[in-house]
């Protein structure tokens, strides 16, 4: 229900007038120090956070939590009716959040993750190797951005990346804030619908993959539990391609945009995962996955949160607070930060941090140094830009060399 004390107040989210600054009324709420409010697309009233540190306090606060399903979360898109998004670790809290994290966190690892590398850069070279052997211009994002992501979770989970083009759409619709509930409610349908199957074939009949590992475990401590590991199966399978996809195609236009930091790193590729961190925090593409609900009345940022009101920590905004990072507008390849918030922060901080990190950097380093003449082809003014979708990125990025 509409509340009318927010009626004044800001509306979220907020559209990036510019691809490469954050919104002007991200700073203003940050140099007023202290707990803001805004108003959601529903009329609801929301808390908002700015600065760094207090959102660092909240994500790492039990009191305030990650219950999409609690009416008070803040959801910034109306829930569809009748079909219901599954339960998967990103919506629980405390001891049950830990258990089902803990049930795929060894599939994450540093080590597990250095194991896939050559396996990734192969993905990586086979697709630079076709944008070679086509005309001298592509769309980056569906040469490179997407099927790349899209093939390693795919390997990853034991999903078939023949179907890429069934899950990327549905995909697509569930981040998109422009689609109808009814389109996000049959997209989810579709989806668990096609996981299931995946899933049920895996218990028939096992495979060496995330996903029939996890069956494995389940079935040597008891029963499969079929409905929550296609729960893990939605969320790391849309989680593991779109973030990386638009942070491929993003951090491509920012280097191709700033040619000294891109000749940084292409004269020393061992600059490149510093590179990465720093593209990260500038763009900051899931900014709302750092909202919550609090559980009780708790203080933070200088006021009062109530129970049961919804928080919007703004991730971007924390990751331009001058107070933690030097000339925060600016893209400084050599930087060094690493405490930034474009994985979130405290117990549900990305997962997948560590994969997508050597994703990020395979595919940069290769794509610039095998098309060392890569240029766009179009003008950024001229580049669609996703501000329609929940994950900031673009819909296409043409190129030439």
């Amino acid at each position: 229900m509409p509340d009318p004390a927010a009626s004044q107040a800001p509306s979220f989210p907020m559209t990036r007038e510019c691809p490469f600054r954050q919104p002007a009324a991200y700073q203003q709420l940050r140099e007023q120090g202290r707990l803001g409010s805004g108003r959601l697309p529903d009329g609801r009233g929301v808390r908002v956070l700015t600065r760094h540190k207090d959102v660092r306090t909240m994500l790492a606060d039990p009191r305030f939590s990650s219950d999409r399903r609690n009416p008070g979360f803040p959801l910034q898109v109306e829930r569809p009716k009748g079909e219901q998004f599954p339960k998967s670790m990103i919506s629980m809290d405390g001891a049950e959040h830990a258990a089902a994290r803990r049930a795929v966190l060894g599939e994450f690892t540093v080590r597990r993750i250095n194991a896939l590398l050559p396996r990734v850069q192969q993905i990586v070279d086979e697709h630079v190797e076709a944008m070679l052997a086509g005309p001298p211009h592509a769309d980056l994002v569906r040469e490179l951005s997407l099927p790349v992501p899209s093939l390693v979770i795919c390997e990853l989970l034991g999903v078939p990346y023949a179907d890429h083009d069934f899950f990327q759409s549905r995909s697509a619709t569930l981040l998109n804030r422009d689609a109808t509930p009814q389109q996000r409610g049959s997209a989810i349908g579709d989806l668990k619908s096609y996981l299931d199957t995946l899933v049920r074939g895996k218990v028939a009949q096992p495979t060496d993959d995330l996903l029939g590992r996890q069956v494995a475990a389940q079935r040597a401590a008891g029963e499969v539990d079929v409905e929550a590991l296609v729960a893990t199966a939605v969320l790391l399978l849309i989680a593991g391609h779109e973030t990386t996809a638009n942070m491929i195609s993003l951090g491509t236009l920012m280097l191709l945009e700033n040619p000294e930091r891109l000749a940084a790193i292409t004269a020393d590729p061992g600059k490149t995962p510093g590179a990465v961190e720093e593209l990260l925090r500038y763009f900051t593409i899931a900014e709302f996955a750092t909202s919550r609900v609090a559980l009780e009345d708790v203080e933070i940022g200088g006021g009062l949160i109530q129970a049961g009101e919804g928080v919007i920590g703004l991730a971007l905004s924390g990751n331009r607070d001058a107070e933690v990072f030097d000339r925060p507008e600016e893209l400084d390849v050599e930087r060094g930060a690493r405490n930034h918030l474009a994985f979130g922060f405290g117990p549900h901080q990305c997962l997948g941090q560590n994969l997508a990190r050597a994703e990020l950097r395979i595919v940069f380093d290769t794509l610039f140094r095998r098309i060392p003449g890569l240029r766009l082809d179009a003008a950024v003014s001229e580049l669609p830009f996703k501000n329609d979708a929940n994950i900031f990125g673009l819909h296409r990025l043409p190129v030439a060399w």
